[in-house]
């Protein structure tokens, strides 16, 4: 029997590579005849670079940037071996995990940071860029991003703005810098416009510091550069499902880049190889943390089980709470889960390997 083992990481607990590691320990316990394969995989979130290492032959470029309030951080990202290709986290200069909960404010984060990555990968010479957009501290549509890499954005007296959620109002001018790259790949899972009740300030602005008072100015600011946007560039894509992903920078980087917005998981599949694996395999495990009804809207096991083929897919997880009518909308044959009752979280999640290990042993294929 050829087994894929293809799952992404458990938040808080697992690291992809570990998830599958433990799975393929537990069934060469009870199936040592079985030959297993291990696919590592993200949507496009956390882990992203560890998983694309391998495909791509990503080596790691490290670059002294601007965090979201402007102080220097280093980050990383990651170069192909030939040089052609980067692939950068957005979270690694302009994320969340940079703020303190006292320190998060959309009106003063920029996105500044991430254009500093792909500008020294543009140095090194990358002519493709794959932007991971997920887990952003930011409201700024983009704009810091795009200053980074020449852009200017003028107020009505010609000065430059500082590049940031609450000084988009001030912007009345745009001066463009050059495409950067040849093309650019945003992996955004997400399908909220730039504005509006569903926007980016209002959808994702609360868990960035946002209040009420700021997050009705950062969408009145959101509404003001897509209308520049549009009248200045010809680009009316404000209302381009994912625009307002992570805080606008979906818009920015279709509009000052040229970008194109895909889903991560379809993205990553492409590049592991996942379709030429799941043709060979007679089965595939994957797992989620928590397996839900949500799991049906676009999450990473949707998406392989709508590439997986005839080739059933199951599934562990640490939680299962999705009914078996969900189940079967995600595309699953079966699911498990690894956890026997309610526990604390803390000790699920510090069991989760040996968990994972166990109910692989266990699985009668």
């Amino acid at each position: 029997m050829n087994i894929l083992i293809a799952c992404d990481s458990f938040k808080d607990a697992l690291a992809a590579d570990d998830v599958c590691r433990a799975i393929a320990s537990g069934l060469r316990q009870s199936h040592p005849d079985a030959r297993i394969t291990e696919m590592p995989l993200s949507d496009g979130g956390e882990g992203l670079l560890d998983v694309l290492r391998g495909p791509l032959g990503l080596n790691w470029m490290e670059k002294e940037v601007a965090d979201p309030l402007g102080r220097p951080i280093k980050g990383r990202y990651g170069l192909s071996a030939d040089a052609a290709t980067c692939v950068v986290e957005m979270a690694e200069a302009s994320g969340l995990q940079r703020l303190s909960l006292a320190e998060r404010d959309p009106l003063k984060a920029s996105t500044f940071g991430t254009g500093q990555l792909l500008a020294d990968a543009k140095a090194h010479g990358a002519k493709r860029a794959i932007l991971a957009i997920g887990g952003s501290a930011t409201n700024d549509a983009g704009i810091g991003a795009a200053a980074a890499l020449g852009w200017g954005f003028l107020d009505a007296h010609g000065r430059p703005v500082t590049p940031n959620g609450g000084e988009l109002k001030n912007i009345v001018t745009l001066v463009p810098a050059p495409t950067p790259f040849e093309s650019m790949e945003v992996l955004c899972d997400v399908t909220n416009p730039l504005f509006g009740p569903t926007g980016a300030a209002w959808i994702y602005g609360p868990q960035k510091g946002g209040t009420k008072e700021s997050l009705t100015f950062l969408d009145g600011g959101l509404r003001h550069i897509a209308e520049l946007v549009k009248d200045q560039l010809g680009r009316d894509i404000a209302q381009t499902p994912g625009a307002g992903a992570a805080g606008g920078l979906g818009f920015g980087a279709m509009a000052f880049f040229g970008a194109t917005l895909r889903r991560g998981i379809e993205i990553v599949l492409d590049m592991t190889g996942f379709d030429a694996a799941a043709r060979e395999a007679d089965l595939i495990i994957t797992g989620e943390g928590h397996l839900d009804g949500q799991s049906a809207q676009g999450k990473l096991i949707q998406g392989l089980c709508g590439r997986a083929g005839k080739t059933p897919v199951i599934a562990l997880s640490g939680k299962l709470s999705a009914s078996p009518e969900q189940l079967r909308n995600i595309g699953l044959k079966a699911a498990y889960c690894i956890n026997d009752g309610e526990k604390p979280l803390a000790e699920m999640l510090a069991s989760t390997a040996r968990n994972l290990e166990k109910t692989a042993a266990k699985l009668a294929l």
